[in-house]
């Protein structure tokens, strides 16, 4: 959906919602692409079917093991103006976990984590102020160092 075909009310709360400031950070160095090891971060509300669903406005995720099957996967987005057509027939439009293997297995990448991120899209950004180091404490602790971000 186009911004210009919303409603006024949700296209008037996406452009005018606050956003989180930061200072300049450089680019950090690391290593090259096929020895990085890469998680991917979707903002689809994709969650197990066995973990509690996404509730507006929480600033929280949920991990996804590398190796789940598509089948165990749901999404809490419920929101009416997120189509989710694309995702029900490919699921890699909003979770390129089979692309990033294929990456990892031709060796454009290293290797894929051994833990994926989902988030719900609609939530603000700057809710996520006070928890998002625990998340990068998660991913150091797997090794990561690259992510995919699959913003949906």
């Amino acid at each position: 959906m186009y911004l210009s075909d919303m409603p006024e009310t949700y296209r008037s709360r996406l452009l005018n919602q606050p956003m989180p400031e930061f200072d300049d950070t450089p680019c950090v160095g690391g290593p090259p692409l096929d020895e990085r090891r890469i998680a991917l971060i979707t903002t689809a509300g994709l969650h197990l079917a066995d973990d509690p669903p996404f509730i507006r406005g929480q600033a929280d995720w949920r991990v996804i093991p590398d190796d789940a099957a598509p089948g165990a996967l749901v999404t809490s987005h419920i929101a009416p103006n997120f189509d989710r057509t694309g995702m029900m027939n490919d699921l890699d439009t909003v979770f390129p976990v089979n692309r990033l293997h294929e990456l990892a297995a031709a060796g454009t990448v290293g290797a894929a984590a051994a833990h994926h991120y989902g988030f719900m899209g609609s939530t603000p950004p700057t809710s996520y102020a006070d928890s998002i180091g625990a998340l990068a404490g998660e991913m150091r602790r797997d090794g990561v160092n690259g992510v995919v971000l699959a913003g949906v």
